[in-house]
């Protein structure tokens, strides 16, 4: 547990995938200890409000504004969470924050700053689905946001080819529909059409939805911002209603 102190700090913290029972009690602490929660939306309405707690909730697209904020507010003394889903180091808070403290002034290198972990929605999705990531994997951000395309269909590419299990955040969107099918069309090259792909949809909500089906039969339909995607590489298999992939590749005894 961090203690109220006169000194201002930041802490970056995983607010897991959406079940509040799956929150760390060191992140139950700290937002206890804290007197400014920063976040994206969705996200801050999870902290219920409190006497001596500022909420500030903000867009997706500010994060660096978000980040550079929490710093600024930390450097008077106040004792600021930056709430992310799931894991904070994992396509979330945790590099805006220090990508901020890297731009901005030095004495902000005094802070106290520290990373909680979170349980990630990728692991929260293979816990649901068995062990699909049982053995070497990749987790790629399918959204072009912050990087081309063109190298998404790269690492998508060699991803597959070399043999990785994969988990694929934010796979579809409204604004880029047509990524997903493309995205679908070098899985099936790279994989094999036989390669188990796993839906999970609204992980530890009660309207969660779980869909397993091969790449041959996989539909950009079957995706959404909601929807956690793994695909297994071509060992992965199905044991009844879970799938897992076997902790071993190749000669194993080599």
């Amino acid at each position: 547990m961090i203690a109220p102190s006169k000194n201002g700090w930041v802490v970056i913290a995983g607010l897991g995938p959406g079940n509040e029972a799956l929150v760390t009690q060191e992140v139950r602490d700290t937002i206890d200890a804290a007197t400014d929660i920063v976040g994206y939306i969705p996200y801050v309405k999870r902290i219920a409000p409190r006497d001596g707690l500022t909420l500030h909730a903000s867009d997706n697209r500010v994060e660096l504004d978000r980040a550079t904020h929490a710093l600024e507010m930390a450097a008077t003394g106040k004792r600021v969470v930056v709430v992310s889903s799931g894991d904070p180091g994992v396509f979330a808070m945790a590099s805006a924050v220090f990508e901020a403290l890297e731009a901005g002034p030095k004495d902000w290198l005094d802070l106290d700053i520290r990373v909680l972990p979170g349980i990630t929605a990728m692991l929260a999705a293979a816990a649901q689905i068995g062990a699909p990531l049982g053995h070497d994997f990749a987790a790629i951000n399918l959204s072009d946001n912050l990087k081309p395309w063109s190298l998404i269909e790269t690492r998508l590419r060699a991803a597959g080819e070399a043999g990785f299990a994969m988990a694929f955040y934010n796979p579809r969107s409204k604004s880029r529909p047509h990524q997903f099918a493309r995205a679908l069309e070098i899985l099936r090259d790279a994989c094999g059409g036989d390669t188990l792909i796993s839906f999970a949809r609204d992980v530890t909500k009660p309207t969660q939805q779980i869909n397993t089906v091969a790449l041959k039969h996989a539909t950009p339909e079957m995706a959404d911002m909601r929807t956690m995607v793994i695909v297994g590489n071509r060992d992965t298999r199905a044991i009844g209603r879970f799938v897992y992939t076997p902790r071993s590749a190749g000669d194993a005894t080599s």
